[in-house]
């Protein structure tokens, strides 16, 4: 039997591929600014003097929902462009970039590694638009996919890049304790 698939069958199989890379993808993401309990509540960040540009607190969990799901359609498109030249070293680098992204989280909320979180996004950028190109080269669809994300990394960075210059102390900030009323 050497037949083509039928376009019905080639969007179950790039469905199949989402169905799984798209739920892993916002889970692991929110796995990791949960161990690293990132955002506001966080005390050590809240006691952090913050830039004027600093969206509320919500938009960041809003806007990263939907960069995950962005990214993982993108890896589903490149995942289910089999034979494709380039397919694998896109692959391994959008898996690259991901843990850089899931480890940005716990440096800068948990370890309070304000210097070091900047070198990694600036890392990070780096990575996500080389990979963002090695997908457009697979497939248009899954580059572009993949530019607000690194938009947002370009906005993140500006954020963290003020925050380490207006908390020179960051990385030695010590959060005021909870006030327990009896």
């Amino acid at each position: 039997m050497n037949e083509i698939a039928s376009p019905g069958q080639l969007r179950l199989a790039y469905l199949r591929w989402a169905l799984l890379s798209v739920p892993a993808i916002v889970f692991l993401g929110f796995l990791s600014g949960r161990i690293a309990n990132s955002g506001y509540g966080n005390r050590w960040f809240d006691a952090l003097e913050k830039p004027a540009f600093m969206p509320p607190g919500w938009a960041f969990g809003a806007a990263w929902t939907v960069l995950y799901v962005l990214m993982g359609l993108a890896l589903a498109m490149i995942i289910h462009a089999r034979g494709s030249r380039g397919r694998g070293a896109a692959i391994l680098l959008f898996l690259v970039q991901l843990v850089m992204n899931l480890l940005w989280s716990p440096l800068f909320f948990r370890a309070h590694q304000v210097d070091n979180a900047f070198i990694l996004i600036l890392l990070l950028i780096v990575t996500v638009a080389i990979t963002a190109f090695l997908f457009w080269r697979i497939r248009a669809a899954a580059g572009l996919l993949l530019l607000p994300y690194l938009a947002w990394l370009v906005f993140a960075a500006a954020l963290n890049y003020e925050i380490g210059r207006l908390n020179p102390d960051a990385e030695t900030l010590v959060a005021p304790a909870l006030k327990a009323q009896i």
